[in-house]
């Protein structure tokens, strides 16, 4: 992820997250290991998560195999307590609605609350590693922008619009524990519940025990 020789990052500039995208994710998956996925019902994902104070070793090490279970479970964003860890970071692998790949972490995300004439509402499929198997349409603004550290600590602002947009959405929720079908109708809940219980998991996932 290209970054500022600064500390600081004037507030109306964006990470590049689009360079080099093949280089440095293959460069963490080889580093990381592969982690069984949580699913609906484990208690890390139903509240918010600790915030990142730590930026060092067992942080980049956490990143590397956050890329490399991501990877295996063939997702675009994968929360850290999607693999049990109860610390705010997330990290993507996802195109957006131009085809252009863009590749990062965020550490203690916050969304930004955007006015509403730039707010468009998009209405599309939306899945989840932690909800397996099951898809349900969730209506969410086409473009969105976090803000929050890298790895490193530094602070950074993240834009995304169409999927990427719905991405960063997705995963910042998880960091503050709601799933994607917690937005959903109590009907369109039970539905797709119904089809994670009478689907398989292509991917290790942690038991509920």
């Amino acid at each position: 992820m290209a970054q500022q020789d600064t500390d600081e990052r004037p507030s109306d500039e964006f990470v590049v997250d689009t360079e080099d995208c093949e280089e440095r994710e293959t460069a963490h998956r080889e580093r990381g290991t592969v982690r069984p996925i949580t699913v609906f019902g484990h208690p890390l994902l139903h509240r918010e998560v600790k915030d990142v104070t730590e930026f060092g070793d067992e942080l980049a090490a956490l990143v590397d195999d956050m890329f490399a279970s991501q990877r295996a479970a063939e997702g675009v964003g994968l929360a850290a307590n999607q693999i049990g860890v109860d610390l705010k970071v997330f990290v993507y692998d996802c195109a957006d609605d131009d085809g252009v790949r863009h590749v990062g972490v965020v550490c203690n995300p916050v969304l930004d609350e955007l006015p509403a004439e730039e707010r468009v509402l998009d209405d599309n499929n939306e899945g989840c590693l932690s909800v397996p198997t099951a898809y349900a349409e969730l209506a969410r603004p086409d473009v969105a922008v976090v803000r929050g550290q890298d790895a490193a600590g530094k602070p950074i602002a993240v834009r995304g619009t169409g999927y990427f947009a719905r991405c960063l959405q997705h995963e910042t929720d998880h960091l503050y524990g709601r799933l994607y079908i917690d937005r959903l109708s109590k009907r369109e809940r039970k539905q797709a519940l119904k089809m994670m219980d009478e689907g398989t998991p292509r991917y290790e996932t942690v038991p509920n025990d």
